[in-house]
């Protein structure tokens, strides 16, 4: 059950602020219409982690565990640095109005999270726990956990989140699971 609460509960933090989170208050001021715009977060976002996922699945078939540990490790770390960068919402990611909410969303959401620091931190926790299909449902499951309040908030709210401290709060969460994979804790149940 690990495998889907930690994934479920560091993405949803580590989103708190984001600029995917941006784009969902952004996406539901422009279109109005919540339930095609997290339908489009949902569908986007399973697609995304599950290539990512797929990566990871397939770097722990190939790699020996000391590397996988390793690479793992790591990259949490780098999740964890990359929490601290200053995000911005990109207006040019949106799509073109001629889309309506549902593909508008899937798109600007599927393209926002490519290479993002989500993305790389469902490869890392596929390749961790090796069960792909609760690591995937966890880091949708913390997406939408995240994003869909801010579909229904709006931007009324959004200059009132603490985004720093949130900020702050996911890297130490990343860096201590980055920790404590290099350390080997968990090594002997799951890698």
């Amino acid at each position: 059950m690990e495998a889907f609460l930690i994934p479920a509960g560091v993405i949803a933090l580590a989103e708190l602020g984001d600029k995917t989170q941006l784009l969902a208050f952004l996406l539901a001021a422009r279109y109005r219409a919540p339930v095609p715009i997290i339908a489009g977060i949902l569908v986007a976002s399973l697609a995304n982690h599950g290539l990512a996922g797929g990566l990871g699945a397939w770097l722990a078939m190939t790699l020996p565990p000391g590397s996988l540990r390793w690479i793992v490790g790591v990259a949490f770390l780098a999740v964890a640095a990359w929490m601290l960068l200053p995000e911005k919402a990109d207006t040019d990611e949106l799509a073109p109005p001629r889309f309506g909410p549902f593909a508008a969303t899937l798109l600007a959401f599927f393209l926002a999270e490519m290479g993002d620091k989500t993305q790389i931190a469902a490869m890392a926790m596929v390749a961790h726990w090796q069960q792909y299909f609760l690591v995937i449902a966890g880091t949708t499951t913390g997406m939408l956990i995240a994003n869909v309040p801010a579909v229904y908030i709006g931007d009324r709210m959004s200059h009132r989140l603490p985004t720093r401290i949130i900020s702050i709060v996911a890297a130490v969460a990343f860096a201590v699971l980055g920790m404590l994979v290099l350390a080997g804790v968990g090594e002997a149940m799951t890698l």
